[in-house]
């Protein structure tokens, strides 16, 4: 009952449709409400703020405990300023290859779900299906769908997150915490540095900071945690500010990620950098009132840990075949959320986590294939 020529046809479908975290994903969720209708299978949505994005999650089979929930995130990376040798929005198959943004992260290992819902339906335990949007921007979606899933769904045995893993079985994973820093200057002639405070200036002493605290963490990492890299790392993915060479600038802006192992406290790690900012910012503050530094938190979501996760293994190794003691990973992914929420949850998934976010991303058709007979005998398992 393999279903490969169905998972593909949907992965086609997937990928055409542009939902990169800062647009809308209504249309690929009003395609994939429509095609579970088509098997009989009803979806509820959890509406995002603005109803411009939703999360989309339903039960396929009977309302039995014990099923198994598949989860997987819309939305994907944005594709500008990258070298793509093809529309990414277009699947191309070459060289043993599915090349389009989301074809390893995450849209492949949706549409093999979406693929077997017909042999899921006869089943006698049911998959809850569970589709989440800006997981690439701190897993800002799903607390909301997972919530509802809690309170309405029949207790499931386990959460499988289907983030790319070369189909290997992972129960860990770090939290991510994203924060924005908004530095407010005075400006004035750059000749003239008393007249006025350059945000860049002030932007660049607290970014050093960063980097500071970034290097402390690599040299007392504890090696031996699992992870690769094991330390918390932390690192600035956006800075911009000021107008011209020549004007003090009247404003910076820069955003960061930490990402921390399950025994690192995020706060604690950031304690310097925050006492920094109030320093300069009450230095600022005595010289022109107007300035100023604030210092958001965009996203957090938290660790998962291989806590309560063994019968969960146990279930998915049969469907694998895989032997290996699970492993950790240093990117976040939604699971830690699913666990938070009472829920065993482990990731495992096709492709690997070294072709996403790239230019050309692509998923090998072995591992694709690998992905379908793992639906199969998750079938077979709760049938």
């Amino acid at each position: 009952m393999t279903d490969t020529a169905t998972a593909r046809s949907i992965l086609e479908t997937l990928v055409g449709f542009d939902t990169v975290s800062s647009r809308s994903n209504i249309d690929l969720i009003d395609w994939v409400e429509a095609y579970l209708a088509e098997h009989g299978v009803e979806a509820e949505r959890v509406l995002g703020e603005g109803g411009k994005k939703a999360n989309l999650f339903a039960t396929c089979g009977p309302a039995a405990e014990g099923g198994v929930i598949l989860s997987g995130h819309s939305d994907v990376v944005p594709v500008e300023g990258q070298d793509w040798s093809s529309d990414p929005w277009t699947l191309r198959e070459a060289d043993g290859k599915y090349f389009g943004r989301g074809t390893c992260d995450m849209k492949g290992f949706i549409a093999l779900a979406l693929a077997y819902v017909p042999h899921f339906v006869r089943g006698s335990k049911p998959v809850h299906l569970a589709i989440s949007y800006d997981e690439e921007i701190g897993c800002k979606g799903a607390p909301a769908m997972i919530e509802r899933m809690a309170a309405t769904i029949p207790a499931p045995r386990l959460a499988v997150i289907g983030e790319p893993s070369s189909m290997k079985i992972i129960t860990g994973h770090k939290g991510i915490a994203a924060f924005e820093v908004n530095v407010t200057g005075h400006e004035a002639h750059s000749s003239l540095v008393d007249h006025g405070i350059s945000a860049n200036m002030i932007a660049v002493r607290l970014m050093a900071k960063l980097y500071e605290i970034a290097d402390e963490l690599a040299r007392d990492a504890d090696t031996s945690n699992g992870f690769d890299p094991p330390q918390a790392t932390l690192t600035i993915g956006q800075m911009n500010g000021g107008t011209a060479i020549n004007i003090l600038a009247g404003h910076a802006r820069f955003i960061f990620d930490l990402r921390c192992p399950p025994d690192v406290d995020a706060d604690a790690v950031l304690a310097p950098f925050k006492e920094l900012c109030a320093k300069l910012d009450a230095e600022m503050k005595s010289r022109f009132p107007d300035t100023g530094i604030e210092f958001t938190q965009l996203a957090s979501a938290p660790p998962m840990t291989s806590a309560g996760s063994e019968d969960a293994v146990a279930f998915v190794r049969q469907l694998t075949g895989e032997n290996a003691p699970p492993s950790q990973v240093a990117y976040g992914a939604e699971g830690g959320q699913f666990q938070q929420a009472g829920f065993p949850t482990l990731i495992c998934g096709p492709g690997s986590i070294e072709q996403a976010h790239q230019p050309d991303e692509w998923i090998a058709i072995s591992q694709f294939e690998e992905g379908a007979r793992f639906m199969e005998r998750l079938a077979r398992a709760l049938a």
